[in-house]
């Protein structure tokens, strides 16, 4: 039990790692078309965190990793942090783990960046806020090989109306509407929320402390009934007051969502 005049924080006792290990910050990315999301599942499918144990673990002893989010099935990451502990023992030194990872892994997951933790850190309890982007392909013909990154959008849309329903959603707000099979507290704080016009089409940044399960894919879908006309500004006022899942524009498909970036305390982001 931690004492009053203890050196030792709270935040030390609660996330420093288990007595013979040691922690280690990673970035990852991968392709997600061949993965059921992040998280480990009841029936065994292929998942991100399993297959990342399994290579961590051919070398010695290992924790499971954690990650900043926990992204669905079919969701890219570009830039995921997590932290692994790994045994006193363990035989490979910090600065080789992504290289020897490499060997390990399969081409749609690597290691990109492997280094020792900061004290106190942990990948989803200390993140100050998390970045998602959601990419639209808008040629009249989709790219052949982008076609599993950005969805493919060629209809008109107006730029000015899809910014302007970004900006109503900014801040801390009830994002019921947008959340689905979701039993957790819907307030959600939304830090930045902007479209970017990009060579191939449109890209929509957004970033926030933490999101409802398909919220991201929601919100898209829904600020694109905005910017084709087919949802004024009022209505989507009214649709994000009145909490209703009913007249939120579908749930666009994962293929376009990317986990962007994740920020910490100490740690500068790795993309503005």
């Amino acid at each position: 039990m931690l004492k009053p005049n203890d050196q030792t924080t709270l935040l030390d006792h609660v996330f420093r790692p288990p007595e013979g290990f040691r922690r280690m910050y990673l970035e990852l990315a991968w392709h997600g078309a061949g993965f059921r999301g992040w998280q480990s599942q009841a029936m065994g499918e292929r998942t991100v965190q399993d297959v990342l144990s399994e290579a961590l673990e051919s070398f010695g002893g290992a924790f499971r990793a954690v990650a900043s989010g926990r992204t669905d099935a079919g969701v890219h990451a570009h830039c995921m942090v997590a932290h692994v502990d790994l045994a006193l023992d363990y035989p490979v030194a910090a600065p080789k783990l992504a290289r020897a990872l490499g060997s390990r892994l399969p081409y749609d997951l690597k290691v990109m960046q492997a280094t020792e933790a900061p004290p106190n850190f942990h990948a989803r309890h200390t993140c100050l806020w998390r970045e998602y982007r959601y990419f639209l392909d808008t040629r009249a013909q989709p790219h052949p090989l982008e076609c599993d990154r950005a969805l493919w959008f060629p209809y008109p849309l107006e730029l000015e109306a899809l910014q302007r329903g970004a900006e109503l959603l900014i801040g801390e707000h009830d994002f019921s509407a947008f959340a689905s099979q979701e039993d957790r507290q819907p307030v959600r704080n939304l830090l930045a929320l902007e479209w970017v016009p990009t060579p191939n089409g449109l890209e929509l940044r957004l970033r926030g402390k933490s999101f409802l399960r398909h919220m991201v894919r929601a919100i898209v879908g829904t600020l694109l009934r905005v910017g084709d006309g087919n949802m004024s500004l009022e209505q989507l006022k009214i649709l994000l007051e009145g909490k209703s899942r009913a007249h939120t524009g579908k749930n666009v498909p994962a293929h376009g969502l990317h986990f962007w970036q994740a920020a910490y305390p100490n740690i500068p982001p790795k993309y503005e």
